[in-house]
Formats: C-alpha cells, sequence, structure tokens
C-alpha cells in the first residue's frame, strides 16, 4: 500500500516506510514504552526480580508503601479493575503484595507491598532515575524537562478525549 502525499496527491511510498520515517503519537509512544519495560524489566532481574513482567507496572508502578485500594490502582494505571484484581492475585502468589484492611474502611482493602514489594520499588525507582538521568546528560536537563511537561500536556489531553 502506498500513502498519498496530501499536497500532490502522489504516491510517497509504503506505509510502513511512511510511519519509519514520520511515525506517529501512538508509534512514538508505544517505542518508548516498549523500550522502557524492557531495560527496567531485564536490570531488574538481573537485581533479583526475575518473574517480574511488564503488566505487573500496572500495580507496582503505582502502588504506595502505605498501601492503595485496588479502585485506585485501576484509576491511575487506566486498567480494567477486574485485570488489576488479577494482577494483585499473581503478584500476591509472587510474594510483592498482600491484602490488608483499610483503616478507613474495613469493608475495603489495601494491596500493601511486602518488604520484597518495598525493595522492587525502591529498585525500580532507582533504574527509572538512571534512564532519566542518561537522557539528560545526552540531550540537556532542560531539554528533557521540556519533552516530558510537553508529553505529559499530550498524555492529558489524550486522556480527557472522551473522558477517558
Amino acid at each position: 500500500m502506498t500513502v498519498k502525499d496530501r499536497d500532490e496527491g502522489s504516491a510517497v511510498g509504503r506505509r510502513s516506510e511512511h510511519k519509519q520515517r514520520d511515525p506517529d503519537l501512538g508509534i512514538l509512544s508505544a517505542r518508548l514504552l516498549f523500550s522502557v519495560q524492557k531495560e527496567l524489566f531485564e536490570t531488574l532481574a538481573e537485581q533479583g526480580h526475575p518473574r517480574l513482567r511488564p503488566r505487573h507496572g500496572a500495580v507496582l508502578g503505582h502502588l504506595d508503601e502505605e498501601g492503595t485500594r485496588a479502585t485506585e490502582l485501576s484509576r491511575l494505571s487506566g486498567t480494567h479493575k477486574q485485570v488489576i484484581g488479577n494482577l494483585i492475585d499473581e503478584l500476591e502468589e509472587l510474594g510483592y503484595v498482600e491484602r490488608r484492611p483499610d483503616p478507613q474502611d474495613r469493608r475495603a482493602k489495601l494491596i500493601v507491598p511486602t518488604a520484597q514489594g518495598r525493595d522492587q520499588m525502591a529498585k525500580a525507582d532507582e533504574i527509572m532515575a538512571a534512564i532519566e538521568r542518561r537522557h539528560a546528560e545526552a540531550m540537556g536537563e532542560q531539554r528533557l524537562a521540556v519533552f516530558k511537561g510537553l508529553f505529559r500536556e499530550i498524555a492529558e489531553r489524550q486522556l480527557a478525549w472522551r473522558g477517558a
């Protein structure tokens, strides 16, 4: 399939070639996400957490040390409550989290990191900080800050689309 040049109506090459030369936001976001996840989870595996997978980030990436309700993890990660429940089950089985009664509402449960979970959280924070430092050194702290600000704004605008 060829892509038409909008101004001239002429074919400018295959769609895949066009997306390689001028990737859209979805492709750029996916490339960044998958690359960061790969580095993060490979490094975590080297540092003693080999059974974690990127999907676990929907819980572990948003978990507070004092615990977080599953509904809040769902909201923060943008992941369906059922999926979060399944991930919590997996992480509980792996020894990273436990369910405890919420002192604010005994009917509710808090998802609380175990010692292993807190170790993973600290290491993940260190790994992510190192990734950001590497990019700041390569492109300059100010440019990285501008990029993150713009990226955050685009993400917020996209999330606001149709109330996502």
